[in-house]
């Protein structure tokens, strides 16, 4: 797996050091950048760990940035610092999906809990994504007749309803139930359910 990373984008040349200080000796991944623009520049396909991110930055700001993020890197997690911090502001960010806003001068704590918060999240993200593209490969491995049935029993048809349905027989699709049950790796209706919205909601529509 990728190392996590603190990624800082902060125009203040003392910040982005303190920031970077202060994550390595807690044993962070840092990388900083000037601008919103080098950012860009340098993000990679699939970053892993958080943005620190200063909201008030010349050409780019932080809010602006934010916006391009939600399109390209819509599961990075991002924290707000700015030393210029407003009501509005905090609520547009938040709005838009920051984990955190914090106002500078900020306690070392409450950076790094903001951190580790931020952490936590990428890391479920990018399991849930996992878990998902695992899905999706199953669910493209079934034979027709397994997504027929999958398809029947998320909605919450019987087994007598589906093989009326699909002119089987119950123990057919008992088989077929069983299986997808077991290569899809759940254990009730319900929960497939849930899955193939994730996975494929055309296949539940």
């Amino acid at each position: 797996m990728t190392e996590m990373t603190v990624y800082v984008v902060d125009d203040d040349a003392a910040t982005r050091r303190s920031i970077v200080f202060l994550a390595e000796s807690v044993g962070w991944r840092t990388e900083a950048c000037a601008s919103a623009e080098d950012f860009l520049a340098s993000l990679r396909d699939d970053p892993c760990g958080c943005l620190i991110l200063d909201i008030r930055m010349p050409t780019m700001s932080g809010l602006e940035l934010q916006q391009v993020l939600r399109r390209r890197l819509p599961a990075l997690p991002i924290i707000f610092i700015t030393g210029h911090g407003d009501v509005s502001m905090a609520v547009q960010a938040m709005k838009d999906g920051a984990t955190d806003f914090i106002e500078k001068p900020f306690r070392d704590q409450q950076l790094l809990d903001a951190i580790a918060h931020a952490m936590r999240e990428c890391a479920r993200s990018r399991a849930a994504a996992s878990r998902q593209a695992e899905h999706r490969r199953v669910l493209e491995a079934l034979t027709q007749r397994e997504r027929e049935v999958a398809a029947l029993v998320a909605r919450g048809l019987s087994n007598k309803l589906i093989a009326r349905e699909l002119a089987i027989s119950d123990k057919t699709v008992q088989v077929h139930r069983a299986h997808v049950l077991e290569k899809m790796g759940v254990h009730s209706a319900a929960e497939l359910a849930q899955v193939l919205i994730r996975a494929d909601p055309d296949l539940t529509g």
